[in-house]
């Protein structure tokens, strides 16, 4: 048995491995930390959730935000209180969630994946590249900012809508803040806005930022390694996505009642299944529901392996900017913000999924005399971490199995975009 530390994932995870014949034979992971968020929430007024769940995480605090307003909605609606939230509204929310997403992926891929590839092999990507990125990020923390006031960590969805009014000038800011970060990203990460439907032949030609790092991959021998179980989850429903499973490439539909989690012995990361199956969630899932071309053609030659897992990322940053741009023109000014509803409610229950960056994200709220009684979060880094068995390994331990060395696990790690605080919440 060998154990490493992981760092610089939010957090810290420990690797046990377990070896044969110079392969892993097992790994186990390990969240050491705990946080508490959930017993902090208790026996709080419910709109306390509002600011204390974006402070989960320091960078999907919108999604943790969207997902508490979603509760607490749909605590409402089962309540028989109408929720009515203008197209404006929803417009917004998914602007600034989709902006999350696209600063996290860009984030992943030059602070987490190109570093550890530097670690085990020569890749040509410069220092440029990280400082032209670094302003792209900005841009785009400018176009949240114009909406939500502050990133990380604000609060301006509540139910009912969104606490933010722009005007056409607000408009105009974030659709420039938008176009500088595209032209930065078109540039460096991929040479246009229908990167997803490029071919992996024209992938590996190309001298963007992207083909460098499928070349790396094949020149490596690694674009088809860290292979999973080939099935994907995907809960949060928005403009792009609704909830359904995909086993390899078929897809049907799941329902909230058949997830379930579960403590386990080692670390504060609980196990979860859906009808006691382990699942990948996040962009890869995302764009095996969407299937555009080079996703297709990547998933038909290496399945779920980690070539498949890092341009599923990168292609979706290419759907968000299109989705984040067709939204600030749909957005209609004359529209409320915010319709108010009645807040004191005796007893009851809520839940909700978002679509974070990592993957489903999933609140649950149960209510007494408008105070919290309990409060349940899943993560999705908790889907794609958990600890199955030898037998019946879950997602990230199978795609580890049959690795020569620790270096090559941490790669295939890193690639599900590991996140420990939200995970030990």
């Amino acid at each position: 048995m060998r154990v490493e530390l992981i760092e610089k994932i939010e957090g810290e995870a420990k690797l046990e491995y377990r070896f044969k014949q110079d392969k892993i034979d097992f790994v186990k992971i390990v969240f050491p930390h705990y946080r508490g968020i959930e017993e902090i929430l208790r026996n709080r007024p419910v709109w306390d959730a509002l600011a204390i769940n974006p402070r989960v995480c320091g960078i999907c605090g919108h999604a943790h935000l969207f997902a508490t307003v979603r509760a607490i909605e749909n605590l409402y609606q089962n309540a028989g209180i109408d929720v009515n939230i203008a197209e404006k509204a929803k417009l917004i929310r998914e602007i600034t969630l989709f902006c999350e997403h696209i600063q996290n992926h860009l984030k992943w891929i030059y602070l987490v994946i190109v570093p550890i590839m530097k670690s085990i092999a020569k890749i040509n990507i410069d220092q440029n590249s990280f400082l032209e990125i670094q302003k792209a990020i900005v841009n785009i923390n400018r176009v949240l900012a114009i909406f939500s006031g502050q990133w990380p960590h604000s609060s301006y969805m509540v139910p009912g809508g969104v606490v933010c009014d722009p005007t056409h000038l607000d408009i105009l800011q974030a659709r420039n803040f938008l176009k500088n970060a595209l032209n930065i990203v078109e540039r460096r990460v991929f040479e246009n806005i229908v990167f997803e439907e490029i071919t992996v032949a024209e992938l590996e030609k190309s001298k963007t930022d992207s083909g460098k790092i499928f070349r790396f991959l094949k020149e490596n021998s690694l674009l088809s390694i860290g292979k999973a179980n080939d099935r994907y989850l995907i809960f949060g429903e928005h403009s792009f996505t609704k909830r359904v499973k995909i086993i390899k490439t078929v897809s049907y539909p799941v329902k909230m009642k058949y997830v379930n989690e579960k403590s386990q012995k080692s670390g504060f990361a609980k196990n979860v299944t859906y009808k006691s199956n382990y699942y990948e969630t996040g962009p890869l899932a995302r764009m095996m529901l969407l299937k555009p071309n080079l996703i297709k053609q990547l998933h038909r030659a290496y399945k779920d392996g980690i070539s498949t897992r890092i341009f599923a990322r990168i292609a979706e940053i290419s759907f968000l900017f299109k989705i984040v741009e067709e939204h600030l023109n749909s957005i209609e000014l004359s529209q409320k913000s915010y319709n108010h509803i009645k807040t004191d409610i005796k007893e009851g229950y809520g839940e909700s999924a978002v679509e974070a960056a990592r993957g489903s994200l999933i609140h649950k709220i149960w209510v007494e005399k408008n105070i919290i009684k309990k409060y349940e979060i899943i993560t999705p880094t908790q889907w794609n971490l958990s600890n199955g068995t030898p037998q019946k390994p879950a997602t990230a331990q199978k795609a580890m199995i049959g690795l020569k060395n620790g270096k090559l696990a941490e790669l295939v790690f890193r690639t599900f975009d590991i996140c420990s605080v939200c995970t030990t919440h």
